[in-house]
């Protein structure tokens, strides 16, 4: 019964060594790849209750609210439940931080054809980075069960050039 506590106790301690020997480095690598430096442009959005508020933290005074359009104000060129008001403009090949929080309840800020989703928690600011390779319109929604109608909180995200952007910052300004 008192046998072999030399062999238990070493192969006790040893996986537990090792174990530290891989965590350390890992958490270290963990916390750095979190942490974004060569982006160009931060934009910070914010879920509110059936919109999304979106501020270019770069720029001065440059916030809009995000808005469903409505059925029956839609146009022949407009996608029903999933076009917005205002659309949020970033120029593609460009590296962009992407903060997400909200007011009042969990969000999620989820756009699947750019593969990015981050949920939105109140009191907390998540962050992402955001990387568009080619021009177009790409469309998402809240895939949060954060209330009634949460999936009429739409996102839409306009890729332009660069030239079209900054024309489009010149223009809101």
């Amino acid at each position: 019964m008192l046998q072999g506590h030399a062999i238990e106790l070493i192969w006790t301690i040893t996986p537990i060594i090792i174990l530290i020997f891989i965590a350390i480095p890992s958490i270290k690598i963990l916390y750095l790849t979190d942490e974004l430096f060569n982006n160009k442009l931060t934009i910070k959005s914010i879920g509110h209750q059936w919109y999304w508020r979106y501020e270019y933290s770069d720029f001065i005074n440059i916030e809009f609210d995000s808005y469903i359009i409505p059925s029956e104000e839609i146009e022949f060129n407009n996608f029903r439940l999933l076009d917005v008001d205002n659309r949020c403009i970033l120029p593609y090949q460009y590296p962009i931080r992407i903060l997400t929080t909200s007011i009042d309840v969990i969000h999620s800020w989820t756009v699947p054809s750019l593969g990015i989703k981050i949920d939105s928690t109140p009191g907390r600011l998540n962050q992402s980075i955001l990387f568009i390779y080619r021009p177009g319109l790409f469309f998402g929604q809240c895939s949060e069960i954060c209330g009634i109608n949460h999936s009429f909180i739409p996102i839409v995200i306009e890729s332009t050039n660069f030239i079209n952007f900054k024309n489009w910052l010149k223009n809101n300004l």
